[in-house]
C-alpha cells in the first residue's frame, strides 16, 4: 500500500511537471527583393512559444497568432494556411501586388513585431507585444498590446476579470490620471485636448503587470492625437489592493 501511494504522489508530480508551460523564443523573417536593390520591405516577428504539447500551450499559442495576424493580415481573404511562414509570405505579397500595380510610385512597408514574456505567476500570464506597421502615408503605427493568460487553461483574462467594484477603480484611477497630467480634477476629462469616447474617461485596453505594480497603457490615438505618444499611469499594488483580485 506504502509502495502504492509514493508511486500515485511520483505519477502527479510527474504530470504536474509536463502540464506546466515552457517557452521558446522563436523568429520569422522575410523580406521583398521586388523592384528593391536596398532597405527592401520586410517583416520580422518574435515570439515566445509555448513548447510543451497540451491543449493549454495550444490556446495560449493559437491566441498569439490571432493577434498577430490582426496587426500585418491584410488580405480579403481568410489565410489558408494558419502558420507564420504563411502569414509573413500574405504581407509581402500584398506589398508586391501594390507595387506592381503602381511601379513608379515611391514606398516601402515594414513590420517589427516582438513579443515577450513580461510577468509571470501561479494566476497571470502577462506577454506584451511590441509592434510597428508602415503600410504608406504619413508615418507608420506602433503600440504594445498586452495579453493576459490563465497558466491552468491558457485561455485569456478580459482586463475586468482582474477587478473588483469597477466603478470604484475608474474614479481612482481616473483621478491619478488627472493629476499626472495636469488635467483639472472638476470639469471634463477631454477639456485640455484629450478625446476619451463620450467625454467620459476609460480605463485603457492595455493593462500589464510588472513586479511592483501594474501598468495602465494607452496607446497613440486611444487618449490623446499620435503627435501626443502613448499616456501612462503606473500604480503599484498597494493602491490597488481593494481592487485587484489576481496577482
Amino acid at each position: 500500500m506504502k509502495r502504492y501511494v509514493q508511486s500515485l504522489l511520483l505519477l502527479v508530480v510527474l504530470n504536474s511537471c509536463s502540464n506546466e508551460l515552457s517557452f521558446e523564443n522563436k523568429e520569422f523573417k522575410q523580406k521583398s527583393t521586388l523592384l528593391c536593390k536596398k532597405n527592401c520591405p520586410e517583416i520580422k516577428i518574435t515570439i515566445p512559444f509555448a513548447t510543451n504539447n497540451s491543449s493549454v500551450a495550444d490556446s495560449l499559442n493559437q491566441k498569439i497568432f490571432s493577434v498577430l495576424k490582426d496587426l500585418v493580415y491584410l488580405e480579403d481573404q481568410p489565410l489558408k494556411n494558419e502558420a507564420y511562414e504563411a502569414l509573413l509570405s500574405s504581407f509581402i505579397n500584398s506589398y508586391e501586388s501594390t507595387k506592381q500595380e503602381a511601379p513608379d510610385a515611391t514606398f516601402g512597408w515594414e513590420a517589427n513585431i516582438e513579443a515577450s514574456i513580461k510577468y509571470k505567476s501561479e494566476n497571470v500570464i502577462n506577454i506584451e507585444i511590441d509592434h510597428y506597421t508602415f503600410t504608406g502615408g504619413a508615418h507608420g503605427y506602433e503600440g504594445l498590446q498586452s495579453l493576459l493568460f490563465d497558466p491552468k487553461t491558457g485561455k485569456t483574462i478580459p482586463n475586468d476579470a482582474l477587478f473588483q467594484n469597477l466603478p470604484e477603480l475608474k474614479k481612482t484611477v481616473e483621478k491619478k490620471f488627472r493629476i499626472k497630467y495636469q488635467i483639472p480634477l472638476k470639469g471634463n476629462i477631454n477639456q485640455t485636448g484629450y478625446f476619451f469616447e463620450d467625454d467620459t474617461f476609460q480605463l485603457p485596453k492595455n493593462i500589464f503587470f510588472t513586479t511592483d505594480g501594474l501598468l495602465f497603457h494607452y496607446n497613440p490615438y486611444e487618449a490623446a492625437a499620435y503627435v501626443e505618444g502613448p499616456k501612462t499611469l503606473f500604480i503599484p499594488y498597494s493602491s490597488l489592493k481593494k481592487h485587484l483580485i489576481l496577482k
